[in-house]
């Protein structure tokens, strides 16, 4: 499948920590933060390789502005969001291989 732009919440194993992401390819992204391609970044500090969340857009800038919007949420209104798609916080990752 083809979009601008994603963004996506990763979490990790305890689910103690989110990070919100945009990126124009979420497979490439996705596994960049699951190898921890950049071994210094937040998400590789604090093991943030579970993706339970991720919306497409068909601009990036939307999905920018999309980001943007849900940084300045507090985290209940963030966990409304993810539970609302993912209930149990699986990893979406063999859903977002197949794309």
């Amino acid at each position: 499948m083809q979009y601008g732009g994603c963004i996506y919440i990763l979490t990790n194993k305890n689910n103690t920590t989110l990070y919100i992401g945009v990126t124009s390819n979420l497979r490439i992204r996705i596994y960049q933060h699951k190898i921890k391609y950049f071994p210094s970044s937040f998400s590789a500090k604090y093991n943030l390789n579970i993706c339970i969340y991720y919306e497409t857009f068909s601009r990036i800038e939307e999905a920018i502005a999309r980001e943007k919007q849900l940084k300045k949420w507090n985290r209940a209104k963030k966990e409304v969001l993810i539970n609302r798609l993912n209930p149990e916080w699986k990893d979406l990752w063999n859903e977002i291989q197949l794309w």
